[in-house]
């Protein structure tokens, strides 16, 4: 597991950070960014020696992606989570938000209210009101140690019109790995309510034992024939910049619907570089993952102990999967601006300010943790040190 000890990609030393709290705006060499949420490690080689072996060619010309890239795809779902599809319902994208984004539009009116669960990924606001949708929001309830779905609140929103529901599964912030009853109890809604369920499952990859990660469009054939199913290899190798995803879509008139997007934008599908990269991700990269999975699991075990000993007044919840951490410092009893002003100034580190991701994230941050050990603990002492 060297490779994961010892690539330490100082962004500090090559990138000019940016950060804005009210009044200032913050452009400095010395704050360390756990922020962003990609990893700081190489991603496998095996992708690196495809990517280059590619460009030595020379010539970069239009180029289809290859029939074996949907059925590495096909046989990536089938052992990671035994879901067995067929390639004809795979249509690649640019990129899981942007191909959101696309689903809304064709599937939705403007003014069609779509529902998500918040503190969820803020790019879901986004994507949301800039398509000239209504938002509608069935809150997550936290009960100080993990966090649930309020099920009478969801039945309620989904039967008032709700015409969408977002799921984030595995969630991103708060680290939920869905299970079995859990995700059966949102389908049979959705099901009941004639609700497309529109499910972002990025760190589909990133789970930690027991937990196990199960796609909704998997567990039930109706539910599959409602779904968009939005996965991709950039959180899981660290080649978010390379723009390669994918979605499963199992109803033949929702597929048209949402190629009928693609083809309004002039979308041709991933560039050259990222179906190459895709495809030798899926091939080559399942040790490159399992090593990275013990890895990061002894980061969150390192990171939830650190806190609990020498900043106890900050309670982790711990995360089921995910490489991101999200913290609940409502005990400082400091207003969001304080918390911010506190990591930059005293403890020159970077996090994500949990009001981000909706009224809910109040008093929390958002720590990456995807990082090499020393750097892990460079964090979490500049951490401390922003509250000491």
């Amino acid at each position: 597991m060297a490779v994961f000890s010892d690539a330490w990609i100082d962004r500090t030393s090559t990138d000019s950070v940016k950060w804005k709290v009210p009044k200032k705006i913050y452009r400095r060499d010395d704050l360390l960014p756990m922020w962003v949420a990609d990893m700081d490690f190489l991603s496998p080689r095996e992708i690196t020696e495809a990517l280059i072996k590619r460009a030595e060619h020379g010539i970069y010309g239009y180029a289809a992606p290859p029939g074996s890239l949907f059925s590495t795809i096909r046989l990536w779902l089938e052992k990671r989570f035994h879901w067995t599809v067929p390639e004809d319902s795979i249509l690649l994208g640019p990129g899981v938000v942007s191909s959101l984004a696309l689903a809304i539009r064709a599937l939705t009116d403007a003014g069609d209210k779509i529902l998500i669960q918040s503190p969820v990924y803020h790019p879901f606001y986004q994507v949301i009101k800039n398509n000239g949708r209504e938002l509608a929001v069935n809150p997550l309830v936290y009960d100080g140690n993990a966090y649930t779905i309020d099920f009478d609140d969801l039945e309620r929103k989904l039967k008032n019109g709700v015409k969408a529901l977002l799921l984030c599964s595995p969630h991103n912030p708060v680290g939920r790995v869905w299970k079995r009853d859990e995700l059966e109890a949102i389908g049979a809604l959705c099901e009941k309510y004639g609700v497309y369920i529109l499910s972002d499952e990025i760190h589909a990859d990133i789970v930690y034992e027991p937990n196990r990660h199960l796609p909704i469009a998997s567990l039930h054939p109706a539910w599959e024939r409602q779904s968009i199913t939005f996965m991709a290899p950039s959180k899981t190798f660290n080649i978010p910049g390379l723009q390669a995803s994918f979605m499963v879509i199992a109803d033949r008139d929702i597929r048209k619907k949402v190629k009928r997007e693609q083809q309004k934008i002039a979308f041709h599908g991933p560039n050259l570089f990222a179906n190459i990269a895709m495809e030798a991700a899926y091939q080559h990269g399942e040790k490159w993952l399992e090593e990275l999975l013990s890895y990061l699991k002894e980061n969150v075990r390192m990171s939830i102990e650190f806190l609990k000993t020498e900043l106890p007044a900050v309670r982790p919840v711990v995360p089921e999967g995910t490489y991101l951490l999200w913290l609940d410092c409502r005990e400082l009893q400091l207003p969001e601006e304080q918390l911010m002003k506190a990591l930059i100034e005293k403890g020159k580190i970077l996090l994500e300010p949990g009001k981000k991701f909706g009224e809910e994230g109040d008093g929390f941050l958002r720590m990456n943790i995807a990082c090499p050990r020393p750097m892990l603990e460079e964090g979490l002492q500049r951490f401390k040190r922003a509250f000491s």
